[in-house]
């Protein structure tokens, strides 16, 4: 007599992993830099790095659609041309994708915002983090900082620090990671802000790297040191002096021809000094909004810029525990939405 062995119960198949979904991304601007140069890491190698001024208000939408079986470099994205974006939609999906096991794909990558391009305010870096959120959120993900910064840099070559929070940091932009925390927030400032040179865009890639000498090591050290003092003691008329010296030092490189003009007309408004994008040609009035009479010399401000013939953009306050949202003026907003101040 034979006896049978049972069969085993069939094994049921593993349930396919789920595609991922629409996903949405937001990323701010910043309004140029309080300090850029060279600077010594934690092991006296020299790094470049900048020190931003943030800017509530212009900022890059994101939306990622991705494509049921598309392979993750085939990203479309709109409008055409954001090569940049289209790089981190792809680098962002690889990583999200080793995270949850699901497959990478690619998509329709749309962007939408106010960031007018090529005047150095960050418009990639925007660009870049939006993409990089809106294709994590389609994976169901939220990436630390770290993470987001490394793509950052991987997608563009060097990423200004938006993905990190208002406090203020020297960033070493071409590694996207923090050289130093300089303290909880900087001092309220006042800031007229405006474009040098007509506000033409800057080729960014055409500018020399910065020299990292013995001298020029030197001098962005006291001034970092300047920039440290200002923030722990809230001292604004500090802060105005380094930026200042930074904008100054930009100029060999830049050589913007209303600079000096700008300078003098701070001087003569009572502000407490100046600050420029390093990579482009939004800079800003900077006033003390403790002093007295700050508002008035904030108007008196916007009318030399207009006696100087240097185009008046907007009216904001950074800074301090809560900034207030920005006041553009109509003219920056027509130019913005006629495509005069970028591509």
């Amino acid at each position: 007599m034979t006896t049978s062995t049972p069969a085993p119960p069939p094994t049921a198949a593993p349930a396919p992993a789920p595609a991922p979904t629409p996903g949405t991304g937001h990323a701010a601007a910043h309004h140029g830099e309080l300090l850029q140069g060279v600077f010594a890491d934690g092991a006296g190698r020299p790094r470049a790095g900048l020190v931003t001024l943030p800017l509530d208000g212009p900022g890059t939408r994101a939306e990622f659609t991705p494509s049921p079986g598309a392979p993750a470099d085939a990203v479309v994205v709109v409008p055409a041309g954001r090569t940049k974006a289209a790089r981190a939609a792809r680098l962002a999906a690889a990583v999200c994708a080793a995270r949850t096991g699901r497959p990478a794909r690619g998509g329709t990558l749309r962007l939408t915002g106010s960031v007018p391009l090529g005047l150095g305010m960050g418009s990639s870096t925007s660009d870049v983090l939006a993409t990089v959120r809106a294709v994590a959120d389609a994976y169901g993900l939220r990436l630390d900082p770290g993470t987001t910064a490394g793509l950052a840099v991987r997608a563009e070559g060097a990423s200004d620090p938006l993905m990190l929070d208002e406090r203020p940091v020297l960033f070493a932009q071409r590694e996207g990671r923090v050289l130093e925390v300089l303290g909880p927030a900087l001092p309220p400032l006042l800031v007229v802000g405006c474009l040098l040179g007509g506000g033409a865009p800057v080729d960014t890639l055409a500018l020399p790297a910065p020299e990292a000498t013995g001298s020029e090591l030197r001098a962005y050290a006291r001034l970092r040191d300047r920039l440290r003092r200002a923030v722990a003691d809230g001292d604004a008329a500090l802060l105005g002096r380094v930026a200042t010296a930074s904008a100054r030092r930009a100029q060999r490189v830049l050589r913007h021809p209303d600079f000096e003009a700008l300078v003098a007309l701070a001087r003569r408004t009572g502000a407490v000094g100046v600050q420029i994008s390093h990579s482009g040609s939004v800079a800003g009035v900077l006033h003390d909004p403790a002093a007295p009479g700050a508002e008035a010399r904030a108007d008196a401000t916007r009318r030399a810029l207009a006696a100087a013939r240097i185009p008046y953009t907007r009216t904001f306050t950074a800074g301090g525990p809560r900034p207030e949202p920005v006041r553009p003026c109509r003219c920056w907003a027509e130019r913005v939405r006629g495509g005069r101040m970028g591509p």
